[in-house]
């Protein structure tokens, strides 16, 4: 049976919270990567950063509707929603955009489990990890290749 250390990318990326966006998108252009592990000054992982992240940067802002009675602004949709969605659209650094949660597997991992992660969660990448460590990562390719041999 294939486990995780078997099909990972042993020459991981990772960037961390202080890179800046422009670096980010460098990074995935150069390296032709969609996904990221995002890891602190010791190289432990906190989160993950993806291209979709970035991408919400370019898209429309949806103000909330709001309905303003006498002086009282009251807001029919969440204004923290909104708040959040203003701060990843002028994010400058990983810190603003990054995900905290992250599904990642141990090296002893079944490959059957990356897949089954990747399919619920719908995510593009699995970072491997020893503790909080990443020593790998598992990308949609490397599940594709296990197919052909």
């Amino acid at each position: 049976m294939l486990k995780a250390k078997d099909i990972m990318t042993k020459d991981v990326i990772t960037v961390r919270r202080d890179t800046t966006v422009r670096d980010l998108a460098q990074l995935f252009a150069h390296h032709r990567i969609s996904t990221v592990p995002v890891v602190d000054e010791e190289g432990l992982l906190v989160g993950i950063v993806s291209e979709s992240d970035l991408i919400e940067q370019d898209k429309n802002l949806h103000i909330p509707t709001v309905v303003s009675i006498f002086d009282w602004v009251i807001y029919l949709e969440s204004d923290k929603r909104f708040e959040k969605e203003l701060q990843k659209m002028t994010a400058q650094t990983v810190g603003e955009i990054y995900a905290e949660e992250v599904f990642s597997v141990a090296p002893e991992a079944p490959v059957s489990e990356v897949a089954d992660i990747m399919t619920s969660k719908r995510i593009q990448a699995v970072p491997v990890v020893e503790g909080r460590r990443v020593v790998g990562i598992i990308g949609r390719i490397d599940m594709v290749k296990t197919m052909i041999g």
